[in-house]
């Protein structure tokens, strides 16, 4: 079967191999690292957008850092491509949303630099609070987005 044309014609037509729609989680058994890169690297090679390995890999591990040191319930990450944007959420049972950067006053502290990446790394990022109700159990989204050739 014939791949239908990619209206974008500077980028490759998606190949039937995992989407980039795609969600994982941490299982209980593995919250106390965060999510492996590995998935997230074979997902970005099946579709030609290896170029954002690096970042996706850092700004993910930023992002699923937070859900496995301070919440207790289930996290998920998904990717969606959008044509010429990678969006990666993290989704996670606390409502907190991440404060502004503040630098720590110790310099040498191991954390409290999230958001600095975010800010210096990511095209665009944001969050949502989600309120508990009919569609799930509430919490939040945190989310982050890189552009090729824009």
């Amino acid at each position: 079967m014939e791949a239908e044309s990619n209206p974008y014609t500077h980028h490759p037509a998606p190949s039937r191999s995992p989407s980039p729609g795609s969600t994982s989680s941490p299982s209980p058994a593995t919250r106390a690292a965060p999510v492996s890169p590995a998935p997230h690297r074979a997902i970005l090679g099946a579709h030609e957008l290896t170029q954002l390995s690096h970042h996706t890999e850092l700004l993910t591990s930023e992002l699923t850092s937070n859900p496995v040191r301070h919440t207790k319930g289930p996290a998920a990450v998904r990717l969606q491509w959008r044509h010429p944007v990678l969006r990666i959420s993290v989704w996670d049972m606390s409502p907190d949303l991440p404060k502004p950067y503040v630098p720590p006053a110790d310099p040498h502290a191991e954390a409290g630099r999230g958001v600095a990446i975010l800010e210096l790394v990511a095209d665009r990022w944001g969050g949502c609070a989600i309120g508990e109700g009919a569609y799930g159990p509430g919490g939040k989204t945190v989310w982050f987005e890189l552009a090729i050739g824009v």
